[in-house]
């Protein structure tokens, strides 16, 4: 909220949708403002839905909301927020960046939800400050913008650039917001509407632990993992992973047949060949320089593994996405 001679404004966000965004998201980054508007008895925050033409706008389940107006045609608000999903570089037309440059220069405060981030990247807005995004896209911010810190927290928040993993950790990072601007109280008062137990700080992380994502509670499978994880462009071997696991390869083998049903090396091919994939899908990098940030030597070693892996070949993959 604005104080402006003694009296209160509510704060004017701008939510621009880009094409096949994220409702998920968008629903759980508007939803905390109302509940806060009604708590609080009066207006604190005013919101309008902004896309790049004044038209609807489809996301990625098929639901289309109709706009308020087009971001160059809106009075510039006090925050406008960038909401996207699969492919945002379609959406970062040179006319949006144009815009977003303004207003960062303006010193309005810019907001990303899922893969937002990656638009603020390309207009050149993040002012330094980590970025998050969902955990799905890191890999290919990373190889597009080796400069920008990432973080794998739930979202980031310096004030003038918030960014978050999209989903449900919107919901957490406007509920920090309310708390900062209105206090705690009333940001929890919010939290308890949507039945959500506790407000998640910026420092949790985006997925589940590996001991719960794939139900195992070997310590040695899991500092395995976690090595494998760290080091998908410059693969460790059998026997590295093994001794800083403090196990033997045998007995590293044996774990990981009992705990996965995998040896540990096809179980690190197959978390290499994913990100491969999501290389293939969200960039435009060519099959070669996937094929080396995934530590595959060649394109032939590289595209006969994701072809056993797939059943289909690297090109193939990237052009039926």
């Amino acid at each position: 909220m604005v104080r402006n001679n003694e009296v209160d404004v509510p704060e004017e966000i701008g939510f621009f949708l880009a094409p096949r965004f994220s409702s998920m998201a968008f629903f759980c980054a508007v939803e905390p403002l109302r509940v806060a508007n009604r708590l609080a008895g009066r207006d604190l925050y005013h919101w309008k839905i902004l896309s790049t033409d004044g038209e609807p706008v489809e996301s990625s389940n098929g639901m289309r909301l109709v706009a308020d107006a087009a971001l160059d045609a809106a009075t510039a608000p006090a925050t406008v927020i960038v909401c996207s999903g699969f492919d945002p570089t379609k959406a970062a037309t040179k006319s949006l960046l144009a815009i977003l440059r303004r207003l960062s220069a303006r010193r309005c405060a810019l907001g990303a939800l899922d893969t937002g981030a990656h638009i603020l990247a390309l207009a050149g807005v993040t002012r330094g400050s980590p970025v998050v995004l969902h955990w799905e896209a890191q890999s290919a911010f990373e190889e597009a913008f080796p400069e920008t810190p990432v973080s794998s927290e739930l979202f980031e928040d310096d004030g003038l650039v918030f960014t978050c993993a999209g989903g449900t950790a919107a919901l957490d990072m406007m509920l920090h917001r309310i708390g900062r601007a209105h206090g705690l109280a009333l940001a929890t008062a919010v939290s308890e509407q949507f039945i959500h137990d506790r407000i998640r700080s910026k420092g949790d992380h985006q997925r589940m632990p590996p001991a719960r994502r794939l139900n195992i509670a070997n310590e040695k499978v899991l500092a395995a993992i976690s090595l494998m994880e760290a080091a998908l462009e410059r693969p460790l071997s059998a026997r590295i992973l093994a001794t800083r696991a403090g196990v033997t390869p045998r007995q590293l083998e044996r774990l990981f047949l009992g705990a996965l049903g995998v040896s540990p090396m096809r179980y690190y091919k197959t978390l290499r060949l994913t990100r491969a994939r999501e290389l293939l899908r969200q960039t435009d990098l060519p099959v070669l320089e996937v094929a080396i940030a995934t530590g595959f030597s060649s394109t032939v070693v590289f595209s006969r593994c994701f072809r056993e892996q797939f059943a289909r070949s690297p090109r193939d993959d990237r052009r039926d996405e």
